[in-house]
């Protein structure tokens, strides 16, 4: 059995690619869910729905997002199901309702994976945007500054002032309070009997 030259070749050629093929690792797939435009701008109106506020500038829900994309592409099976998600809001047309049918969609959704990374992501980082902090009044973690005690812990201006004056029948009570407390022990063990 003769071969030729040519034969040898691509042979050769076509076991080397496919050993190739079959050496791909998955795990080092790279898979980039939420990449296009299109895929943030309709993220975005998912974490608007989900989270609105009307004095938020778009900056936090920017953030929030790539956040959310970000943790979405931390394993090609996050991918698979964040791109798969983007995929079923574009079919939907979820980009297109108002805000009333938007939380319509959101709500008939489900409890999906997809849904809950998105609001599981994006309640902890909208939230702890310190753009969101200070638009909200919140002035930090206090740990650092000292603690709440010393700083804004008797920031109580929105309660009415409490009364300092004791009850009438406070002192005559704490007086007679050794002969009541055993009054109302007999009682209680005359009932239980």
């Amino acid at each position: 059995m003769s071969i030729s030259r040519r034969s040898f070749l691509v042979g050769a050629f076509a076991t080397t690619v496919y050993a190739s093929l079959w050496s791909i690792d998955k795990s080092q797939a790279k898979i980039s869910a939420g990449s296009k435009k299109e895929d943030k701008e309709i993220l975005m109106k998912m974490v608007r729905t989900l989270y609105p506020h009307d004095r938020f500038p778009s900056g936090p829900y920017d953030r929030t997002t790539e956040d959310v994309i970000k943790k979405g592409n931390s394993s090609p099976d996050n991918a698979v199901m964040l791109q798969e998600g983007i995929d079923k809001l574009k079919a939907d047309g979820f980009d297109k309702l108002n805000f009333e049918k938007s939380t319509e969609y959101l709500e008939n959704m489900g409890r999906t994976k997809f849904f809950e990374h998105v609001r599981g992501t994006s309640t902890v980082t909208l939230y702890n945007d310190k753009e969101v902090w200070e638009l909200l009044g919140y002035e930090g973690y206090s740990s650092d500054k000292g603690g709440y005690i010393n700083r804004g812990f008797n920031d109580l201006d929105w309660l009415p002032e409490p009364r300092i004056e004791e009850h009438p029948d406070l002192a005559a009570f704490l007086s007679e309070s050794p002969k009541r407390y055993a009054e109302i022990k007999n009682m209680i063990a005359k009932e239980l009997n």
